[in-house]
């Protein structure tokens, strides 16, 4: 058995093409695919988190309403780029929707992806201290953010508050017991992903990664989760950890799937720079015949090491088109490959 979501990049345009074409639209129809998505039986729906571009800013007005039209979807996100939080700011909305949704908040965070403008974060606030880097501020804001939402009390109480305090150093609040477990880290290192594994974090790995090896993207991921379970056992963590994939598949079964990606087939992995100095592998997508993808996405070693995983969908095409695309693949490809 395997978990499966969705994951949403957030796009708007007001191209005419396009069915999402203001934020307002996003937001609805993200809404109405979440809650069509738990009618499927989809597990998850994550969503993209981009600063300064026509994406999905501020996640969590959109994971609590969500929670609130749902009962059974876990709610997610992959990433919340850490340069741009305030830990204990994000504590409080993260501990808010938690409760909203019922305890289903699973949230992906990290340093973020290739950014819109340069050094965002500045804009917001942020800056790292001295001998810190972009990413090092990222990690120092994430390790405070879990922090907070423990549940410890750290702060030292007025003498004269506004209203009645308990005993005791006080807590971010509302706090919401259990979301310090569903914690995830978006890793694009195998050194991150140990990281993230000494600190108790789930594991996020998406459809691009550091090329490391210089093998196959599938190769490297598989050999990421394997060192992050094994860095995992070794800090002597109690539960067992979880670990998600993202890939884009696309099952061809009508004329619009074949317009729409049939192109798409003999994709490969392509390899570029996503910095002045970081080379990256960046995955396939999968847009076959439902026994075509089977056989495919048995042989992709990350998917098979996982126990979540994420499609990304093409939010500008409409819920309805979206929820034909999940539909596809959990009663089509799924039950072949004993996910269902």
């Amino acid at each position: 058995m395997k978990k499966i979501g969705f994951l949403s990049f957030g796009h708007w345009s007001p191209s005419p093409h396009s069915k999402t074409r203001s934020a307002a639209d996003f937001l609805h129809q993200s809404i109405d695919l979440a809650a069509a998505a738990e009618e499927l039986g989809v597990d998850g729906a994550y969503f993209r988190v981009h600063h300064f571009a026509q994406q999905a800013g501020s996640p969590f007005p959109l994971l609590s309403a969500i929670g609130a039209r749902t009962s059974k979807i876990e709610i997610g996100t992959g990433v919340i780029d850490m340069r741009y939080e305030n830990p204990l700011y994000m504590a409080e909305n993260a501990g808010a929707a938690d409760l909203i949704s019922g305890g289903r908040l699973q949230l992906g965070i990290s340093r973020g992806s290739p950014e819109q403008v340069i050094d965002g974060w500045r804009y917001f606030g942020y800056a790292p201290e001295e001998g810190e880097t972009g990413a090092d501020m990222a990690r120092r804001h994430a390790e405070a953010f879990l922090k907070a939402i423990e549940g410890d009390g750290f702060a030292q109480p007025s003498p004269r508050p506004m209203f009645p305090n308990p005993p005791g150093l006080l807590r971010i609040e509302p706090h919401s017991e259990g979301l310090r477990e569903r914690i995830w880290w978006g890793s694009s290192s195998n050194a991150t992903a140990v990281w993230a594994a000494t600190l108790g974090m789930n594991l996020q790995s998406s459809t691009l990664k550091d090329d490391e090896t210089g093998e196959p993207l599938h190769v490297q991921q598989r050999k990421q989760i394997e060192a992050y379970r094994e860095a995992y056992k070794e800090a002597g963590h109690a539960r067992e950890p979880r670990v998600s994939v993202s890939r884009s598949i696309f099952a061809l079964t009508d004329d619009v799937d074949r317009a729409y990606f049939g192109r798409d087939r003999n994709s490969r992995d392509q390899v570029g720079m996503i910095d002045d100095t970081t080379r990256a592998i960046f995955g396939r997508s999968y847009a076959a015949e439902p026994d075509v993808l089977v056989k495919q996405l048995r042989e992709d070693e990350a998917i098979q090491a996982a126990d979540t995983l994420l499609l990304t969908v093409p939010n500008q095409l409409g819920v309805d088109y979206n929820a034909h695309v999940l539909e596809s693949i959990l009663t089509q490809v799924a039950p072949e490959l004993g996910w269902r």
